[in-house]
């Protein structure tokens, strides 16, 4: 359990959003994926996930790491639509009044990340899964929806600390309930690593500068034709895809919380040619980099 908590205390854990959700139009959602970790509580009728069609009841809750893409049922819905479709429209599906509404639920999203670099839940590469009645997870969640409909003094601190507790309770209910037993074992290894967590800090706070191999091998004391190998070796993916996609978080953290142009947060996560640095972005999220700030502000 040593190795946990020093996860647990390495971790930078955000706050994203919550939102109560109604059902007002039955959908499928054939890849659903969000760029943060979601959870959903289910408060009243259920809906279904996955290639089996889990069913996910009533005071169940719904987790999906980030990135993590699966289908999703609402309602009784037959067609399929692709997520872009979904996400841009949720008026048409949802709104906040339950009054008539057949399913109910709140939605919450989070980062947690290992010293702010990586996406921990996203790195154990675990699938969504059902988290069974679970109180103390459902009283945050509750308590933040309360402190988000007012603006009593302190409500950023009780947010921040409901929200840290929701992560705690997530991954002890993992371990409890020995989930994912193999992945763990095999996807922490990186943590036991300090080489490896240098480049994590380094690319993290160097993202417009050199990133080449030459570079990272320098900074893990490692030649620079083994540093791919290692790198990949202890985190399945090679240094220069968990670069772009650091820069691309990045970019979207950007795209939400300030109002630079398109042009200046592409140089700034280190994209010299914008006209590039918008095409890596639809292709890895599926939407422009433009439209994802305005569907942000509708939100």
């Amino acid at each position: 359990m040593e190795d946990y908590n020093k996860i647990i205390e390495s971790l930078a854990i955000h706050f994203i959003g919550i939102s109560p959700r109604a059902l007002k139009k039955s959908v499928k959602v054939a890849d659903y994926h969000d760029l943060n970790n979601t959870l959903c509580l289910v408060k009243k009728g259920s809906f279904t996930f996955g290639e089996t069609n889990e069913k996910v009841s009533p005071n169940n809750l719904l987790f999906i790491p980030a990135g993590r893409i699966t289908n999703i049922s609402f309602g009784d819905s037959k067609d399929a639509i692709k997520h872009s479709e979904f996400s841009n429209n949720l008026s048409e599906y949802f709104d906040g009044n339950s009054s008539n509404s057949e399913m109910c639920l709140i939605n919450f999203t989070f980062d947690a990340k290992i010293f702010d670099a990586i996406n921990y839940f996203t790195s154990l590469d675990i699938p969504p899964f059902v988290v069974s009645e679970h109180e103390n997870i459902s009283m945050f969640l509750e308590k933040i929806l309360d402190e988000m409909k007012g603006e009593r003094p302190g409500k950023e601190r009780l947010i921040k600390n409901y929200t840290d507790h929701i992560v705690v309770e997530l991954i002890r209910y993992i371990l409890e309930n020995k989930l994912f037993v193999e992945q763990l074992a095999t996807n922490t290894a990186y943590f036991k690593d300090p080489r490896l967590i240098d480049i994590f800090k380094y690319i993290k706070s160097n993202l417009k500068g050199d990133l080449s191999n030459k570079v990272l091998a320098d900074i893990a004391s490692v030649s620079e034709d083994y540093v791919g190998q290692y790198f990949k070796m202890l985190t399945g993916i090679n240094p220069q895809d968990y670069i772009e996609y650091q820069r691309m978080e990045s970019a979207v953290f950007l795209l939400r919380t300030t109002k630079k142009s398109i042009r200046e947060i592409g140089k700034e996560v280190g994209y010299k040619d914008t006209a590039y640095f918008c095409r890596r972005f639809k292709m890895m999220f599926g939407i422009p980099a433009g439209k994802l700030r305005r569907r942000e502000k509708m939100m």
